[in-house]
């Protein structure tokens, strides 16, 4: 790891927003990609210029694909549910069910996701940069299964108790891997401040992404759906 900017806030009259844009555009010319850890694509129904007949009578790709899914998942599951695809993707519903885990991403514009997933399109479009969208429970998940990282570290690694042990360890792991390179006051930073960590791992997944690391997508997705950079189960180090 090169930087790590931290607290990065408004300062009079200059957002946040500028911020980010300023220390990416400085990067610009070093920069493969740009990997976060929010949707990079709205919800089908919130793209679609076509008359509405309804989602119960809709013909597009990727609501007749939502439509088999919650099929097959309704014969398995109780309670039955019904999709929302103002709010929801395929890609959370695939993220959702069809790993080892179900990780319950939040829908790309519900109330915890929307205003990050608005902020980001904003940043995005004034970049001429390859962008890749990262789940960082998902990625941790695989970065630490291949290592043999035990479970309850990754799974509590937001925890506000055992959360930094959970880091320090996930970090010392990497470290002793040969895996990632950290000076002591970064680890220190990335250990108290979850925000940073998961920025790490977001810039981990685009390197596994580079060195062909990540899922392909699933037969028969939509083909028009953002997918999801997903590290492999068995990583290649």
């Amino acid at each position: 790891m090169s930087h790590l900017y931290e607290k990065i806030k408004t300062e009079g009259n200059t957002s946040a927003d500028f911020q980010v844009h300023r220390i990416i555009k400085e990067q610009e010319n070093h920069v493969h990609s740009v990997a976060i850890d929010v949707p990079l694509s709205f919800p089908t129904c919130v793209r679609c210029r076509l008359e509405c007949p309804g989602y119960e009578a809709c013909k597009v790709t990727e609501i007749q694909w939502m439509w088999k899914f919650y099929q097959k998942r309704n014969t398995k599951k109780r309670p039955t549910r019904l999709f929302t695809p103002y709010t929801e993707r395929c890609t959370e519903l695939y993220i959702g069910s069809e790993l080892e885990e179900d990780f319950y991403p939040s829908h790309a514009l519900g109330a915890n996701l929307a205003p990050l997933v608005a902020r980001a399109h904003f940043i995005r479009r004034r970049l001429d940069l390859q962008f890749i969208e990262v789940n960082t429970k998902v990625s941790l998940w695989r970065v630490g299964r291949s290592l043999s990282i035990p479970k309850s570290y990754l799974r509590f690694h937001r925890h506000s108790i055992e959360g930094e042990q959970s880091r320090h360890f996930i970090l010392k792991t990497l470290i002793e891997k040969d895996i990632a390179f950290l000076y002591h006051q970064d680890v220190k930073s990335l250990v108290e401040n979850n925000s940073s960590f998961e920025a790490f791992i977001c810039a981990l997944t685009a390197v596994l992404q580079y060195k062909n690391q990540v899922e392909p997508r699933p037969k028969g997705f939509p083909p028009l759906e953002v997918w999801t950079s997903i590290p492999l189960a068995t990583i290649r180090w």
